[in-house]
């Protein structure tokens, strides 16, 4: 019989150990196997797990590669929106893969990192799409467990929620303040499941949040996650319906308004 005591995910760990394998080293080896030259990316960058917002940019001309970005895994697209530069990183689908990501934006230069995912509908809020703020993350994946002791759900920097509250109030694509749950296994989303995070008043279920809030807290990066609430799991006909543009031009305008925000009360 298993020794519960005794799971990997749990145990075994020292939080306040360093890595021996860092960001730092394998992005000196791709820039050198890809004799890619030293620089930085923009202070503000973005994690696009399901693409369409790079792919409305690119389609549209405005953006370009960014061409310090050295990631085996990823390109970076470099735009400017309201004023600000950004980098964009599309397709980081789950929690190992944007922590990676983060991991790497952070190492070379990032000082506010944005996610904004799709997610399923958990509490209804009303008809998708809408948004919601991740407040806190249920801890339903692996990566945060390698950041952070074992807790119920990771959670945005306090003082960065704070600096965020009222911002969205006359925003035109609404923008709820919430928790998601944050799982691996998409197809594992079952009845008895749901059940218990709609007990928690839980507002959607997405892939990233609980492991990219984890790391921020335990490397102190400011990061902020947005769900991008556009599905009821298929199990309504139509469904996955973003609105124009994939929904992209409502979240790019939701980022810049965090961005903006965001920016003033770290600096």
């Amino acid at each position: 019989m298993t020794d519960q005591n005794d799971t990997p995910i749990i145990t075994r760990k020292n939080h306040l150990s360093p890595s021996v394998f860092t960001p730092e080293n394998m992005l000196r080896e791709a820039r050198r196997q890809k004799s890619i030259p030293e620089g930085t990316v923009p202070k503000v960058c973005i994690l696009d797990p399901d693409g369409d917002i790079v792919q409305n940019l690119l389609a549209n001309g405005q953006a370009k590669p960014n061409q310090y970005w050295a990631c085996y895994h990823t390109n970076m697209y470099n735009f400017t929106y309201e004023g600000i530069e950004f980098g964009i990183v599309g397709n980081a689908v789950g929690a190992s893969f944007a922590v990676l990501v983060a991991e790497e934006v952070f190492a070379c230069g990032c000082e506010l990192l944005i996610s904004m995912t799709s997610a399923g509908q958990i509490v209804s809020k009303g008809v998708p799409p809408y948004f919601v703020l991740i407040e806190k993350a249920l801890r339903d994946e692996g990566t945060s467990y390698h950041y952070l002791p074992p807790s119920k759900f990771s959670h945005i920097n306090s003082k960065l929620l704070e600096s965020l509250k009222g911002i969205f109030d006359k925003s035109l694509a609404p923008v709820f303040l919430g928790a998601t749950w944050t799982t691996d296994a998409p197809f594992r989303e079952t009845e008895m499941a749901i059940a218990d995070c709609r007990s928690e008043g839980i507002l959607g279920v997405e892939m990233e949040a609980a492991a990219l809030y984890a790391f921020a807290e335990a490397k102190r990066h400011p990061l902020i996650c947005f769900a991008h609430i556009t599905n009821q799991m298929g199990n309504v006909e139509n469904d996955f319906e973003k609105g124009e543009a994939q929904g992209s031009l409502d979240a790019i305008k939701v980022i810049s308004q965090a961005a903006c925000q965001a920016l003033y009360s770290i600096q």
